[in-house]
């Protein structure tokens, strides 16, 4: 039931090419590119998140009884651990010693993607109750199919907070994000840095563009299939050297491109007329979100001015707030980008384990909190006047 006695229903997809991409989108909102039917359904029709590759989609969709969507959840059914960026690794091995199965789990996120959004997608004129009935559900759903546990990653704060009223154990890591103080330009921002860190960063751009490199930024129209094909082979050249696998296919570049220019912004480092490096960042309302880096040679700093500098860049140029560089990377402190907290919220099905789990929860709280506190009063590159 929902205000006023309305009923309403629940119903899970496996497909969300099945669910129409504008009752999708009234939901999710405009803000966030990651949350949207394209993004989300590129990831799915590329097979980059599939049954086979361990995400298995189980979209929550909540209508009213008009068959209208009022709300919805990005679902998974995952088998493992990866591509999620809030690491559960040791929690799973604890299980599975203790003689219990961790995995299938549920997580409600975007794949392979550590940014910040709404995971309890609202339309704007969805009941009040709404946000409540669809924690239920998720709770229901892992409670029906005897998961180990339900995972919600990078959620906003307050759905955070809402959660852990919920029952939810409540999760904080940290990231790295800069903020646009208004500035005018990137000259602008050196001068709220100290006379060191505005003298290095400078030194760092300019022998970034040694050697003859060029640098663009594309977006829109100006995206073409040869950016992608060299962007994914840095891609794929980096994910063998990191991780050894690769989560993106060659297929969900073409599809972002073909679906989403004008919100990606892909910066291409260009060596005479071959292209060496890329970074692939993704266009918010108010912030720029960086995603992928990839380079095919060693070029001292090019992945500070092509990840960090040029994004501050092109978040002036657009009056975005601010950048959000993905996840870890405390060199990023240095040049600007300070320690923000992030979020997630954990139901754990079994008691004694849930109770072992949030003690460790307690304390790791603890311990992110000062080290968030002592990296920016060590680190902060600004001027203490204007450090935050």
């Amino acid at each position: 039931m929902a205000d006023g006695g309305e009923r309403l229903s629940v119903r899970m997809v496996e497909k969300l090419a099945d669910v129409p991409a504008d009752a999708w989108d009234a939901c999710a909102g405009s803000d966030n590119p990651f949350l949207c039917h394209a993004f989300l359904e590129a990831l799915e029709a590329s097979g980059s998140a599939t049954a086979r590759t361990g995400w298995l989609p189980q979209h929550l969709l909540l209508e009213d009884g008009a068959g209208r969507l009022l709300g919805a959840v990005p679902l998974y059914l995952k088998s493992h651990s990866y591509g999620e960026y809030v690491f559960d690794h040791g929690w799973a091995s604890a299980l599975e010693r203790a003689g219990g199965r961790y995995y299938p789990k549920l997580q409600a996120c975007v794949p392979f993607t550590p940014a910040t959004g709404p995971r309890l997608l609202l339309h704007p004129e969805a009941p009040a109750d709404c946000a409540e009935l669809l924690i239920a559900a998720l709770v229901e759903v892992a409670r029906r199919r005897k998961v180990s546990s339900l995972h919600v990653t990078f959620p906003t704060e307050a759905e955070w907070e809402r959660l852990g009223q919920a029952g939810f154990l409540q999760r904080i890591g940290r990231q790295f994000h800069w903020e646009n103080h208004d500035y005018r330009d990137f000259d602008d921002f050196l001068e709220a840095l100290t006379s060191r860190k505005r003298k290095q960063i400078r030194r760092e751009r300019r022998d970034a563009m040694a050697g003859g490199l060029e640098i663009e930024t594309l977006t829109g129209g100006a995206l073409e299939k040869r950016h992608w094909d060299a962007f994914f082979r840095f891609y794929m050249s980096t994910s063998d050297r990191k991780w050894g696998s690769a989560y993106l296919t060659r297929e969900f570049f073409d599809l972002l491109g073909a679906r989403m220019a004008d919100r990606v912004a892909l910066v291409m480092v260009r060596h005479g007329s071959r292209y060496v490096a890329g970074a692939l960042n993704l266009i918010g309302s108010d912030t720029l979100y960086g995603r992928n880096w990839g380079c095919s040679g060693d070029f001292p700093f090019l992945h500070f001015e092509a990840c960090y500098y040029r994004a501050i860049d092109f978040a002036i140029a657009r009056g975005l707030k601010r950048v959000e560089a993905g996840a870890q990377g405390q060199h990023k402190i240095q040049r600007g980008y300070l320690p923000c907290a992030t979020y997630s919220a954990h139901w754990i099905r079994d008691p004694g384990f849930q109770r072992a789990i949030e003690d460790f929860l307690v304390r790791e709280r603890h311990a992110v909190e000062h080290e968030m506190e002592a990296l920016e009063e060590a680190l902060s590159p600004f001027r203490c006047e204007t450090a935050e």
